[in-house]
């Protein structure tokens, strides 16, 4: 791994590529160069063989010019003087004659929140391998009924480096890995998967140790079985318990992107102009924190070079402010919070989530659950999806249990929560003490790109949400 910048290792330097940024940006309110190297793998451990294995290398730049509302963007995949001149040229349209006063740059940062690592580096190919075909025995030795073990390992190291107006460049290394199990049961010819999966800005060193991987095996298996024994979901109007952790995912889609600053500058969102107002009820704190070290969704500072920061969106239920990069900050007339996003260097930045969640309370989850009358307990769920215009969801519950009179029954099957984000955020009526993260598994799409992303929140009681599911 070298210590020269990716400017430099091109041969250019800071100084050469900031003359050439500086012309393009002349007039312009904003803009960069964004430079990006890329080293990744992924490997697949399907049905008893190595399925497939993966490693992938690149690198490139995006150059932007922003005037008013207006985004000129350019991007190539060979880092040269030539092509940025080019790339000036192309973004430098945006301006179309119209002049306009530099907006001033974020602030220096020196704060890491992540060790440099590279996980293509190590372990080397054997043992990643090896590790997996050892899942795969290991899940099959376990439980007799299992017929089907799919273990997978993926890992990244992503070197940024931002330059702006005047010279001023940020840069960085971004490890990120993932370890994911799933398992089938058969019984009596019914067959059933369960799936875990934890990941982080780290080497593979943690998620690989014998007790990590063995108790993500243990939790797909458990999920399996439970799903073995499930019975048909009831549907209809009733309370529902959520469990903590990767349950946020009904927060990050139901409600995050509707409170990201460019559907709200668009009043395309429904928390649109309604900063200040009581949106949701009390006790709800909403946080998106991209500060969290070693987080899936954490940044040292975002794709634009502003430090990440930990920003509260909603207190006791009122809506406090949004998440913004530097275009929709400016033309709202609020700061940056570190949340400007791309997927990589052919992407312009957008608003988006770091890690979201809703900060704990003080009930205890038991007390949630058996505070439920006729309705069900969601533990995990899938996928989703989302309206941002109008707020409603459909979720699939992948671990769910029927609770009558306070008591938790069998296990159910095909549940699914549906429901209008703001109404659900208002019928909470209690929220839990055992505050969670997710384990490192979430990505988010939005408008085709993809990030990286966390998500948690504690135990919660909704009182009142529509369960579909057999009858």
């Amino acid at each position: 791994m070298s210590d020269r910048s990716l400017i430099e290792e091109a041969g250019i330097g800071v100084s050469k590529a900031a003359s050439i940024l500086d012309e393009a940006l002349d007039g312009a309110e904003d803009g960069e160069i964004y430079l990006e190297s890329v080293r990744s793998e992924s490997f697949l451990f399907d049905d008893g063989r190595l399925k497939s294995a993966s490693y992938d290398s690149g690198q490139g730049f995006g150059l932007r010019v922003v005037s008013g509302e207006t985004t000129g963007y350019a991007h190539a995949s060979e880092i040269s003087e030539a092509s940025l001149r080019r790339a000036a040229t192309s973004a430098s349209a945006a301006k179309r004659g119209r002049r306009g006063a530099l907006a001033v740059g974020p602030t220096p940062v020196n704060r890491r929140l992540y060790v440099d690592v590279d996980p293509t580096a190590a372990p080397n190919f054997v043992a990643k391998t090896g590790l997996l075909a050892e899942i795969d025995a290991w899940c099959r030795a376990r439980d007799p009924r299992v017929v089907q073990v799919s273990a997978s390992l993926a890992g990244s190291r992503t070197s940024v480096e931002i330059i702006r107006s005047g010279g001023a460049s940020v840069a960085e290394a971004r490890p990120l890995v993932r370890v994911n199990i799933a398992v089938t049961l058969e019984k009596d010819g019914r067959r059933e998967t369960g799936s875990a999966g934890a990941g982080g800005r780290a080497s593979y060193e943690e998620w690989i140790q014998p007790d990590r991987w063995k108790a993500l095996a243990e939790r797909a298996l458990r999920k399996a079985e439970i799903n073995l024994e499930a019975i048909p979901a009831p549907a209809g109007e009733m309370e529902v318990a959520l469990g903590p952790g990767w349950t946020g995912v009904l927060l990050h889609e139901a409600v995050g992107h509707g409170l990201e600053g460019d559907f709200n500058r668009k009043g395309s969102s429904v928390y649109s102009g309604k900063v200040g107002e009581q949106v949701m009820a009390k006790g709800v704190t909403i946080v998106d924190d991209g500060t969290i070290a070693n987080r899936r969704g954490s940044l040292s500072f975002d794709d634009e070079g502003t430090q990440t920061q930990r920003t509260v969106l909603v207190e006791d239920g009122v809506l406090v402010g949004y998440m913004q990069d530097r275009m929709n900050s400016r033309l709202m007339g609020v700061p940056a919070t570190g949340n400007g996003r791309r997927e990589n260097y052919a992407s312009t930045p957008m608003p988006r989530m770091t890690n979201t969640f809703m900060t704990g309370g003080t009930h205890d989850p038991e007390e949630i659950v058996r505070s439920i009358k006729r309705g069900i307990w969601a533990v995990d769920f899938g996928g989703g999806q989302v309206d941002i215009t109008n707020g409603q969801f459909v979720f699939q519950c992948t671990e769910a249990y029927l609770v009558e009179d306070g008591k938790v029954g069998p296990p159910v099957k095909n549940a699914t929560l549906i429901g209008h984000g703001p109404t659900v955020m208002n019928n909470i009526s209690m929220v839990g003490n055992d505050f969670a993260m997710d384990e490192g598994v979430g990505t988010c799409g939005k408008a085709g790109q993809s990030v990286p992303v966390g998500v948690g929140q504690p135990s919660l009681r909704i009182d009142k949400i529509t369960v579909g599911g057999a009858g």
